[in-house]
């Protein structure tokens, strides 16, 4: 993912209103992130304990910002990730929606997801695959992840 400003993260919104924007808190190392490792930027708001957010690279190369809201029932047996489908998962899976954007999303209109609950799905894709058989080229599915990742998570976006 490419570095972006705060005012470019602001801006990028198409579910939240101002006073939402506003209201956002950054992540707390917003500063010194590594934007090499990521796929996507998202995080847990402190401040509102069911919110995050959610800054989504598009295949354009713009960016879609999205407020999402954890749901507040949990999945009734470990789930999956619906973005880094990771069969592994080192953390717990939460369903988030987010409020469409627009006309839809002003009429109640919504979509959801399951994601890691603290969005470790650009960390969990870039992980070495174990050696499915002789011959595995464990790069190329490694890199073949992260390039679903990024569609997944693109498409998502797209869908709000």
């Amino acid at each position: 993912m490419l570095p972006i400003t705060e005012k470019t993260l602001r801006t990028s919104f198409v579910n939240a209103s101002r006073k939402e924007v506003g209201d956002l808190t950054l992540p707390a190392d917003f500063d010194t992130i590594d934007w090499d490792a990521l796929d996507y930027l998202g995080w847990r708001d402190t401040k509102f304990g069911r919110r995050a957010y959610a800054v989504i690279p598009t295949l354009t190369g713009d960016v879609t910002g999205i407020l999402l809201r954890q749901a507040d029932g949990s999945p009734r047996s470990r789930a999956q990730c619906s973005w880094c489908q990771d069969v592994k998962l080192p953390n717990d899976v939460v369903f988030y929606s987010a409020k469409r954007s627009g006309k839809a999303g002003r009429n109640g209109n919504t979509v959801g997801t399951l994601i890691c609950q603290h969005f470790e799905c650009s960390r969990n894709v870039r992980k070495t695959p174990t050696l499915a058989y002789e011959g595995y080229d464990v790069d190329a599915a490694r890199l073949r992840r992260i390039e679903d990742l990024q569609l997944r998570a693109a498409s998502f976006a797209a869908d709000v």
